[in-house]
């Protein structure tokens, strides 16, 4: 697995929502407070709707934004909580399609695409 991972978020009917080939991943949802996240994180990218580069990993890399913190698992899925933005968002099982497991913490950068 790639120590720095990418997807490309795009908002589609009003949800958030992802592409990824290779992870047999198509118009993947970001909800239940990760959208809240992302629309914090990409305030500042223009036409972010239309869709935006998010990388992330297990550790922190340079240029790092956004550091989420693992709280617990339920229905399969994770919960994080992001101190930057005071917010908790659960993360379903396609996280497990880019980590072995759920990471204690993830770090992420977005960028215009």
């Amino acid at each position: 697995m790639n120590a720095i991972s990418v997807i490309f978020p795009y908002m589609l009917e009003g949800q958030w929502v992802f592409d990824d080939e290779a992870a047999g991943l198509r118009q993947e949802p970001l909800l239940l407070g990760i959208d809240l996240m992302l629309e914090k994180a990409t305030a500042g990218i223009p036409n972010a709707r239309q869709g935006f580069k998010l990388f992330f990993a297990p550790a922190p890399f340079p240029g790092y934004q956004v550091k989420l913190e693992w709280r617990r698992t339920e229905f399969g899925g994770n919960w994080y909580w992001c101190e930057q933005f005071g917010l908790e968002g659960w993360l379903c099982p396609a996280l497990l399609k880019y980590f072995d497991r759920a990471p204690k913490e993830i770090y992420a950068k977005p960028e215009p695409r």
